[in-house]
């Protein structure tokens, strides 16, 4: 900012949701992320840094859900579940509307526990019925020798991330957010992609 002789607008952001990276290993990386929004009439100047930012691109959740089945760009697990999120609204006026009536309020901030089956993985989110909250899946995977399509026929309240590949996610969210806030719609990406 010193460098642009600017200031940003932090009053125009809106909190938007927070995740923690589930356990992946004794050597795996955790992250504790925070998302933002803002909205804006015109999209700003960008000024990759070519270190963390190498590239940009404005895309709908509609374009980004694309470009990731495609596999012209790659999201992580939070990232394609805020994506689908973004997708509950038809325009940006609806989405700014919905941050102004305080819908942002009751933030939720997931832990993911990590459930793995005998031919894949699954990202189980709070409210799931599978979600154990017990501390020793912080540091565990859960697991089952059952395939993933068993564990998902035997169950009926889901809010979780099926990961069958790295460019194939499939969302299944059948319970309602406990606050203002709104959830993702179900979403399934063909297995043959």
């Amino acid at each position: 900012c010193a460098h642009l002789d600017c200031t940003p607008d932090i009053w125009a952001l809106h909190d938007w949701g927070g995740w923690l990276t589930p356990f992946t290993g004794p050597s795996g990386r955790r992250y504790d992320t925070a998302f933002f929004l803002c909205c804006l009439s015109e999209p700003p100047p960008v000024y990759p840094d070519l270190t963390e930012v190498v590239s940009y691109q404005w895309s709908s959740p509609s374009e980004a859900t694309e470009s990731f089945i495609s596999k012209e760009i790659w999201f992580a697990p939070p990232q394609f579940y805020e994506i689908r999120r973004l997708g509950n609204f038809a325009s940006l006026s609806d989405l700014h509307k919905f941050c102004l009536d305080g819908a942002s309020e009751e933030m939720e901030r997931w832990l993911p526990i990590t459930f793995l089956t005998a031919d894949g993985m699954l990202e189980l989110l709070p409210g799931d019925e599978l979600y154990l909250e017990d501390s020793k899946f912080l540091e565990n995977a859960m697991s089952t020798g059952k395939k993933t399509e068993e564990i998902m026929k035997e169950g009926k309240i889901f809010h979780r991330l099926v990961l069958h590949s790295r460019h194939v996610y499939n969302l299944h969210v059948t319970l309602q957010s406990k606050y203002k806030h709104v959830y993702p719609k179900t979403y399934i990406i063909s297995k043959s992609h």
